[in-house]
């Protein structure tokens, strides 16, 4: 490692240190060694350099991360005084570090909105089925985007866990508009396909209306009678004066969308 490297995060105002990381992670993204370790010690020695270094370094931490960050990582997940729990948790995300799940879990309690929503986006990168019950009650949360990060980490962990935690939410859902629900369950392809069909048979024009949703986000075939039928009959109307034939025409494009999308990088 070249000591001017590290000196440029040190040395100078905060603006030219960031710029010198900016250079930093550019030339580690093209694969100078020198630039690579120069950021891994920024990592490793974290205390030693100022918050908003390691913060706008770790948010890419895939250019320069490797097996040597895990401890320090794990460290400054757990360490309220250096007050980077978020960004250490993007960087265990990033880097594949399992070990971080029991301090990811601690960190949904933070009375930080951010590091919050960061441990429970790491935790679905990180596809731990053990964190579900920790998981499913923030569908229920007081505030909308961590409702939908939940939904999300959980679509990614996958899982009869998982299913069954965004399913109750669909059927016994606490809020109108549960679109991240929809999205979520569509992850479940091909199995889910079924259980959306049914409830798109079902008296309550909100859950069919939602079932419509889901089932475009799919992009599967099997989905598409059902939504042309709701499209052409169903003038049920939601809660919050939505229409289940328009959700239906909408997630008919939706679904023939993500066709067009999937055949387009099938052919590359």
């Amino acid at each position: 490692m070249n000591p001017a490297d590290t000196r440029s995060l040190k040395d100078g105002d905060l603006d030219t240190r960031e710029e010198n990381l900016r250079a930093l992670l550019d030339r580690a993204a093209e694969g100078d060694a020198s630039a690579g370790e120069a950021l891994r010690a920024l990592v490793r020695d974290y205390p030693d350099y100022h918050r908003a270094l390691y913060s706008r370094a770790l948010n890419r931490a895939a250019v320069f991360g490797d097996d040597s960050l895990r401890a320090p990582l794990l460290a400054a997940l757990a360490d309220t005084r250096y007050n980077c729990q978020a960004w250490a948790a993007m960087g265990c995300a990033a880097l594949g570090f399992r070990e971080a799940v029991p301090g990811l879990v601690a960190m949904l309690d933070h009375p930080q909105d951010m590091a919050r929503d960061q441990a429970v986006i790491a935790l679905g990168v990180l596809g731990d089925e053990s964190v579900v019950p920790e998981l499913a009650p923030l569908l229920r949360d007081s505030i909308s985007g961590m409702r939908e990060r939940a939904a999300e980490a959980l679509g990614m962990i996958g899982g009869d866990a998982a299913l069954a935690a965004l399913w109750d939410e669909f059927e016994n859902r606490k809020y109108f508009r549960i679109g991240y629900i929809a999205s979520a369950l569509s992850r479940f392809t091909p199995d889910i396909i079924p259980r959306l069909v049914e409830a798109a048979e079902n008296g309550d024009a909100d859950q069919r209306y939602w079932a419509a949703v889901a089932l475009g986000s799919t992009g599967d075939d099997r989905a598409v009678p059902t939504l042309e039928r709701l499209m052409a009959n169903d003038r049920g109307q939601t809660v919050f004066d939505g229409v289940v034939s328009v959700a239906a025409k909408k997630a008919l494009r939706t679904l023939r969308r993500i066709q067009t999308a999937i055949a387009a990088r099938e052919s590359e």
